[in-house]
């Protein structure tokens, strides 16, 4: 397997959930080992063991990026895989991987293990009460295929903005779940060029923009660009794919599946945009 390291996005978390949903729902925590402070907003390791410890996993969601495991102590435990976060499931009698930085003894004779080799991740326990409130989460924009992300939605954000479209996708306070791939592929599909202002998408590209984050989202939770994730193999997947099936991300100088032209490579914010000068006129 061709693996192509990218910042995990909103698709790739999700089968992270549904990976862990499946692993660890229903098991209790023994005991917590953190091995990296700083991962826990500098919760020190032994405060983060004793409050985890003897706790039941009763819930496991996604709002955005963060993973979001519910624990019947009234505690959530927020996880932001950033870059190379990976959970991985191992008996006790296994070997850690390398960079494993937070380690959650369960009750089933397995570990469960938060491996990051470059440390960006994060690992924050907050009441439950609490959870909304935290910046982090308060600040994120509606989740993309729920309700609240409506077409007035976007269309308000986007005549508020004088940022480029793409920039803009970025943005998880403004539209969230697109990274740079998915705000590149979801450009494609609504015909629209990444360095058109936001605030120039009239009504009709909005609605084709508001149509093409959702169906580009949705075909990639479907598996489009996901592997099932099997956390006792090596939880790392994820961030693999061996079948090219980018319509524009990363094709720059090959043709438009389209039209034929070529797909073109720009800078915006130190961030490589691709897009069809044809079908993406401004």
């Amino acid at each position: 397997m061709t693996v192509a390291l990218h910042m995990p996005e909103l698709p790739e978390v999700e089968h992270v959930v549904r990976a862990l949903r499946r692993s660890v729902t229903g098991r209790r925590v023994l005991a917590a080992e953190l091995k990296l402070a700083r991962l826990a907003g500098g919760l020190s390791p032994r405060v983060f063991a004793r409050r985890l410890r003897g706790a039941v996993i009763q819930r496991i969601r996604r709002r955005g990026k963060y993973i979001l495991i519910e624990l019947d102590s009234g505690r959530v435990l927020a996880v932001h895989l950033r870059m190379t976060g990976k959970f991985v499931a191992l008996p006790v009698e296994a070997q850690l991987p390398k960079h494993a930085h937070a380690i959650f003894y369960l009750d089933d004779n397995r570990r469960l293990v938060f491996c990051d080799q470059r440390q960006f991740g994060k690992l924050l326990l907050v009441d439950a009460a609490d959870l909304e409130g935290l910046d982090q989460i308060r600040s994120l924009a509606p989740e993309p295929l729920g309700k609240q992300f409506t077409l007035e939605y976007l269309r308000e954000t986007l005549a508020r903005s004088r940022r480029g479209i793409k920039q803009l996708l970025l943005d998880q306070t403004k539209v969230l779940g697109l990274g740079n791939i998915y705000a590149s592929e979801a450009l494609f599909l609504a015909r629209i060029n990444p360095l058109t202002p936001a605030l120039q998408l009239g009504k009709q590209r909005a609605e084709r923009l508001h149509e093409a984050i959702r169906t580009t989202l949705r075909a990639a939770i479907a598996g489009g660009s996901t592997l099932r994730i099997d956390l006792d193999e090596d939880g790392s997947s994820y961030i693999g794919s061996s079948e090219r099936f980018w319509r524009v991300y990363e094709r720059d100088g090959e043709p438009c599946v389209t039209c034929g032209m070529k797909i073109r490579r720009v800078v915006q914010g130190g961030r490589s945009t691709y897009y069809c000068p044809r079908c993406q006129r401004k």
